[in-house]
């Protein structure tokens, strides 16, 4: 499996708790790759090393170092003051020249149907909305890798295949690298094109998959027979 992107002699502690303990992993660029594992078992705070917010202990290589990131959470985090289209131009404002951010943020909203709610306020927003308003806000700001930690785990199964056909069609517009965590096996199925399945602690790399159309259900039977 091709890698460009790797982290390498990972070791992390909280208190008496080793989490990582010289631990390697590496991702695909240009493609969605998962992190599938338990709750508790490290994903999300290998996703906070990868971006740089919560420090190693000790770590020999780390091929996200000076990359931009956006990131995509379980909740919208959204600005409450500001308009669906205003959010969108908040996150762009700095990093697009004045003349593209409105066209851009335009261009988005219609990628995940917002256009007609653009002067909406995100209380005015269902919350289905402010999660496809989230992944616009991730998508469009010009990152080299999106971060997404369980962003779908709090939705019932209608709107969660919704949101994923929006994060899909928003990726084919826009083929950035994703890191993606999550612990529902059917997500990473039907998302990721690589899998690392993780146990721990300490974490390790329990299998790896490139996940294909006519691989899946073989993919999907193994990991549920594992897991």
């Amino acid at each position: 499996m091709e890698a460009g992107l790797t982290i390498k002699g990972l070791t992390k502690s909280f208190g008496n708790l080793r989490l990582f303990e010289n631990f390697d992993i590496s991702f695909v660029r240009g493609k969605i790759n998962c992190i599938l594992g338990p709750s508790g078992c490290g994903k999300t705070t290998l996703l906070n090393i990868i971006s740089g917010t919560v420090e190693a202990d000790k770590l020999s290589e780390n091929n996200f170092k000076g990359l931009s990131f956006s990131y995509v959470f379980q909740e919208p985090r959204l600005l409450p003051w500001k308009t669906a289209e205003q959010n969108l131009l908040f996150t762009l404002r700095d990093s697009v020249p004045e003349k593209e951010y409105l066209s851009k943020a335009k261009e988005y909203l219609r990628l995940v149907e917002l256009e007609e709610f653009r002067d909406y306020y995100p209380q005015k927003l269902s919350g289905g909305m402010k999660q496809r308003l989230s992944l616009a806000r991730a998508f469009s700001f010009p990152s080299e890798v999106i971060l997404m930690d369980e962003p779908f785990k709090a939705l019932d199964m209608k709107l969660k295949k919704n949101l994923m056909q929006k994060f899909e069609k928003l990726w084919e517009f826009d083929r950035r690298t994703v890191v993606f965590v999550t612990h529902d096996v059917d997500e990473a199925i039907d998302l990721g094109h690589n899998i690392r399945l993780l146990e721990g602690p300490p974490v390790r790399v329990l299998k790896e998959y490139h996940v294909t159309p006519e691989n899946k259900y073989e993919v999907r039977k193994e990991i549920f027979e594992i897991v």
